[in-house]
């Protein structure tokens, strides 16, 4: 089952004030569900417009990342405030809040992301993390958001960390889609794999730019915040799951287990994750390519002061066991790690961190 794409998708500055006409369509109760601090101002300015428009607006805010204990209190709040939609406003995991919510309960979803982090407005699909920030599990849903706002003036005042780590998950798009999925003949995931192909070219283009230059005023930012936003999205609903997560994602669920005190971002992690990936591919793969993959990404991932190793994240693998703890994790029995093409067993993942991380990669 291909579920392709929210049923509206609004983009561009003052994306949110065209919108509220089709909100109202959809609901006269809304819960507004955020979680930072630093963006409760904006979340602030929805349940105005919305007020002024004689909307009645319930708001909560998740207290850890998208798990089941936020999940249960917040749907307790929704149904004793008899809310019809939810308007989920904020990162990834706000987003994954709530959209699994309006799934559960079966009433509207309009996702308001806040920055380029990642693709979570646009699919059918929630991670669930523990309280400490550990994956847990994905879980599919009924459906994609029903509206997607992509506000370029609320995302623009993101921290510039969000639109780096977007840009590194979406390149996980190409390099996971193309090894798990190549084979495939299926012609629509062949067109979702050459669609994760011009992103990526995209995204070493002009990510440098909008790295530097992070405003709605910039061409290259806007292209790469919807890239990482939208067209990343896309691709995963047209590709389905083999499309979305391999070697890369299942490393990032491992090392959430390991999580140090200042958490990296969602696709902070997923782009070491991506290098050793290439790893693997040259070690049990034979693929001649993968280390001039690894110097060409790593080079552009330091132009936009991207972790390169997970020592970067914070993390010392050859400490408490971290190493085989990472590899156990990565190969469990249900890890996206068996979507690639050859077989990967705990010492492979042992073998290319331990060389990954002990050495110096020379650019």
């Amino acid at each position: 089952m291909h579920l392709i794409s929210p049923s509206k998708v609004i983009k561009g500055r003052q994306a949110w004030l065209e919108a509220i006409p089709h909100i109202l369509k959809i609901t006269k109760s809304p819960l507004i569900l955020g979680r930072s601090q630093s963006t409760q101002n904006i979340r602030n300015q929805l349940a105005r417009d919305l007020t002024e428009k004689d909307v009645n607006v319930i708001s909560a805010n998740l207290e850890f990342d998208c798990c089941f204990e936020d999940l249960n209190r917040i749907r307790k709040l929704i149904v004793n405030n008899k809310c019809d939609a939810i308007i989920a406003s904020g990162g990834g995991k706000v987003l994954d809040a709530g959209k699994y919510l309006s799934d559960f309960l079966s009433i509207p979803c309009i996702t308001v992301p806040l920055s380029a982090s990642t693709c979570a407005g646009w699919t059918a699909l929630s991670n669930i993390y523990s309280t400490k920030g550990q994956f847990i599990s994905d879980i599919n849903l009924k459906s994609c958001p029903d509206i997607l706002v992509y506000d370029h003036d609320f995302i623009e005042q993101a921290p510039i960390n969000t639109l780096t780590s977007g840009i590194a998950d979406a390149l996980a798009k190409w390099y996971e889609s193309s090894i798990t999925s190549s084979s495939n003949n299926n012609g629509i995931i062949q067109q979702a794999i050459q669609i994760s192909r011009v992103l990526r070219d995209q995204l070493f283009i002009e990510g440098k730019d909008a790295y530097k230059n992070p405003t709605v005023y910039n061409s290259s930012w806007c292209n790469i915040v919807e890239g990482t936003g939208l067209t990343a999205g896309l691709i995963g609903g047209f590709g389905g799951e083999k499309c979305r997560t391999a070697a890369a994602h299942a490393i990032h669920n491992a090392i959430t287990q390991l999580m140090p005190k200042n958490k990296p971002l969602h696709g902070e992690i997923v782009g070491v994750g991506i290098l050793l990936q290439l790893k693997l591919e040259q070690l049990k793969n034979n693929n001649q390519l993968a280390n001039q993959s690894i110097k060409q990404l790593v080079r552009f991932m330091k132009d936009l002061n991207l972790p390169c190793s997970i020592a970067e994240l914070g993390i010392d693998v050859f400490e408490n066991d971290n190493l085989n703890k990472i590899a156990h994790f990565t190969c469990r029995e249900d890890s996206e790690i068996h979507f690639l093409p050859f077989k990967i067993i705990p010492s492979d993942i042992v073998e290319i961190i331990a060389s990954f991380e002990s050495k110096k990669i020379a650019l």
